[in-house]
């Protein structure tokens, strides 16, 4: 039961094009947005789509895979682990932000 502490699996679309960024280190990072769509049929019968927006970062050779080959809108699947950080704003709030770190992604859809 280990492998199913903080794993998330999911399958969407890009929202953006991904962010890359290569650090001072010469590490590469990735910053993109997935979104997954969930159909249901809602007390009235109609149907109704409801779109969830998820933050993702993959490093390293992940990140060049996604540069290489992911782009607004492809259909792709991840599994990774849900991440939360804290920072400090401009005006000295502090800010939660709540990423899926990829450790794995598989490319969807036609090429």
């Amino acid at each position: 039961m280990s492998t199913l502490r903080n794993k998330v699996q999911l399958i969407g679309n890009l929202g953006n094009a991904p962010e890359i960024i290569t650090l001072d280190s010469g590490k590469k990072l990735a910053k993109f947005s997935l979104a997954t769509n969930e159909v249901y049929k809602n007390a009235q019968g109609e149907k109704v789509t409801e779109t969830q927006w998820h933050n993702l970062v993959a490093w390293n050779n992940t990140a060049e895979i996604v540069e290489k080959y992911v782009e607004k809108g492809k259909e792709i699947a991840i599994e990774g682990k849900l991440t939360t950080r804290t920072y400090d704003d401009k005006d000295g709030n502090k800010r939660y932000v709540t990423e899926i770190v990829v450790t794995e992604l598989l490319l969807l859809g036609s090429k």
